[in-house]
């Protein structure tokens, strides 16, 4: 418990530290995505001086990185249990052609990435070798859902009957909705396969959260809107349960870094189809997204929020506000589905396109579905998880500097309309 908690504090303690400094200089990238690749640099460069060292390091963040990644899909979830706050005032007929643009250009991505890495692959007769193994994260145990449970119930009761026990209402209701939003993953993740691709254990995760929010919202008679703005705060000083769930999402991408060392060997030798796959399916993504939103007569401010969809919203906000989109709480939310559709059915529309190979499948998912793909990806598929964290960071990084660029960022603008 003691490593667990002196190597997982300083991932937690980095991120804080990177954040501090990039705002500090006005840096509007992530910071997260920084210190991943510092520290694959790193543990590379120890490596080729003292591979027994660089041995030690990563045994000891062992702890820490088998944490993340049991628990993985659930860091994620917050912004998905409250969408219906980021997608108030938007008409339906508005509505239907984003869901359209959503799916079928998500599933046109990952069929763009996987594809691309799969015929660059052909070109440059690159041998596909088998990733080092991964261990996959224990089940839960009995313990663990009873301790939840108890939480759940004693933590309904404190938050009814004195809403403001622990100083405020998002403090009190926080162990509650903490508790349900892992109980619901926790019953998700029990399902059969054939369940989990119909229902992934991401959406029973979201949907326990919602329920018990608007149990909470009857209870207090503070309505359910009022406890998903509990749930997700966005005040440091005073956060909700999705606030301390999401605060590990710097650390999550930390860890990446140690994924991508442990499959060093084969990043490097299939460095032509990861970047290939990642430019091709980046640009693919914010093009066909303006011209369908053009085709389909949606509202172009709609549209410009949209285009980003395939990034990681840290970096999506920052494009679609280069597109003079006006809505970024709809770029959160189209982002966040994206994700989730990506989520549930990557590994199904993969299986029938026939992008068998781990280099292929992480491509396609982490391009097309970022963080919400690679984390239900990884859980179920390890050996992808290298090529997940490469897509998903330098997608969001191709994308953000392809939209930066003005002859680009004009043409999408007019495209889009």
């Amino acid at each position: 418990v003691a490593h667990l908690g002196v190597s997982l504090g300083i991932f937690l303690g980095l991120d804080k530290l990177l954040k501090k400094l990039f705002v500090s200089a006005s840096i509007k990238f992530p910071s997260a995505l920084f210190g991943m690749f510092c520290i694959f640099v790193i543990l590379n460069v120890l490596d080729a001086a003292s591979p027994d060292s660089a041995a030690s390091v990563v045994s000891f963040f062992s702890p820490a990185i088998t944490f993340i990644q049991r628990w993985l899909p659930l860091f994620y979830v917050p912004s998905l249990v409250v969408i219906p706050l980021a997608t108030k005032g938007i008409p339906a007929s508005a509505g239907a052609k984003i869901g359209a643009i959503l799916v079928f250009g998500w599933a046109a991505t990952l069929a763009v990435a996987g594809y691309t890495a799969v015929a660059v692959r052909g070109i440059v007769r690159t041998k596909l070798e088998p990733t080092e193994p991964t261990p996959k994260p224990a089940p839960f145990t009995a313990k663990e859902i009873t301790t939840w449970s108890i939480v759940f119930v004693l933590s309904f009761g404190l938050a009814v009957l004195s809403p403001g026990a622990l100083g405020s209402f998002p403090a009190t209701a926080l162990p509650f909705l903490l508790a349900a939003t892992v109980l619901g993953y926790m019953l998700g993740s029990s399902f059969p396969a054939d369940l989990k691709k119909v229902l992934h254990p991401i959406v029973c995760c979201a949907i326990a959260a919602d329920l018990a929010a608007f149990l909470l919202g009857l209870f207090t008679q503070r309505g359910f809107e009022s406890i998903l703005g509990a749930y997700l705060t966005k005040n440091p000083r005073d956060p909700g349960a999705g606030d301390l769930l999401m605060g590990f999402l710097g650390s999550v991408i930390l860890s990446f870094s140690f994924s991508m060392f442990r499959q060093r060997k084969l990043v490097k030798r299939h460095a032509a189809e990861i970047f290939s796959a990642v430019i091709a399916s980046s640009l693919f993504s914010l093009y066909s997204t303006a011209a369908a939103g053009r085709v389909l007569g949606l509202d172009g401010q709609f549209t410009r929020a949209i285009v980003p969809r395939c990034v990681t919203v840290a970096l999506a906000l920052p494009i679609s506000s280069l597109l003079e989109a006006q809505n970024q709480s709809l770029t959160a939310a189209v982002v966040v589905l994206t994700g989730l559709v990506g989520a549930n059915f990557a590994q199904t529309l993969m299986d029938k396109l026939e992008l068998d190979d781990p280099i292929a499948r992480g491509m396609a998912t982490a391009s097309s579905a970022h963080g919400l793909g690679t984390a239900a990806l990884s859980a179920k598929e390890p050996e992808a998880l290298p090529f997940c964290a490469i897509a998903y960071a330098l997608t969001g990084i191709i994308s953000s500097v392809v939209a930066a660029v003005p002859v680009v960022q004009q043409s999408l603008v007019a495209l889009a309309g």
